[in-house]
This record gives C-alpha cells, structure tokens and sequence, in this order.
C-alpha cells in the first residue's frame, strides 16, 4: 500500500505521507483551487478513482486536507487544504522550479510572480541574521526540550 521507510529523519517521515506517486500532484491541484473529487480527477489524467480517494484519506488522516460534504444524498464533498496543507507550496514551487531547470526538454517553464509576472527564484533566510543562506548551509538538528 504506502511505502513506509521507518527512518527518524525528517525527509523520510515526509515521504511516508506524501512520497507515493499522485499525491503531490494532488497537493499540487489543490493549491490551485480543486476542491471536488471529479476535479480532482479531470485533473489527473490517468489516476485511478480508488487511488485518489486513498490518497484523500491519507493526506485527511495526517491533517494536510479537510473534508466537507456540500451534498447528503448522495454523500458529495470537498476538500481544502488546512495551513499544514498550505505550508507545502513551497515544497511544491521548489519542485516546480527544480523541474524547470532541469526537465523541461521541449518546453521552457519558470515561475512567475502572480502580481507583476516577473520571475522568481527561491532562497532561504536566516531569521536570526537576515542573511540569505544556500541549501546546502543548512542542516537538521534535534531541539532539545526545555
């Protein structure tokens, strides 16, 4: 069913909930606005109807989606991401920009701003100096309880 890796690393128990093919897709899809299940499904071309719905239930089961029916009978409902859920855009313009970079062959794609249609580029800050930190200058570490 899922892959679990059983590692106590942060990328691994990301991937425990979100590695499985469709799932960041449907991420994707909801962060622009899809909110019912055939939506959902005119927008994955190819997934399959139970697979989608599993998918649901998991991102439902680890509080990335909420479900609300709209209609009793038959039982309809939409799904929205909570701020745990909306806090995977970035994932997914990392991945967005990453594949621009480095896949898109016959296509050329960047991101753009929205406001301005200026491109964009991601970077990470230091909260506690200002200053702007490559990837690779940063690590996980264990917080200790106070």
């Amino acid at each position: 069913m899922y892959k679990i890796y059983r590692q106590n690393c942060p990328v691994a128990k990301t991937l425990d909930i979100l590695g499985d093919r469709w799932t960041l897709l449907i991420v994707r899809d909801l962060l622009k606005g899809k909110a019912r299940f055939k939506d959902l499904e005119a927008s994955l071309p190819g997934i399959p109807t139970n697979i989608l719905a599993d998918r649901l239930k998991l991102l439902e089961a680890n509080q990335i989606v909420v479900r609300t029916y709209y209609c009793a009978h038959p039982p309809r409902a939409e799904y929205h991401l909570t701020p745990r859920g909306q806090e995977l855009s970035a994932v997914i313009a990392a991945l967005a920009l990453w594949g621009a970079r480095h896949l898109s062959d016959e296509q050329r794609f960047e991101l753009v701003h929205t406001g301005c249609g200026a491109p964009v580029d991601q970077q990470w800050v230091c909260p506690a100096c200002g200053k702007e930190i490559p990837p690779l200058r940063v690590h996980t570490a264990t917080i200790r309880p106070e």
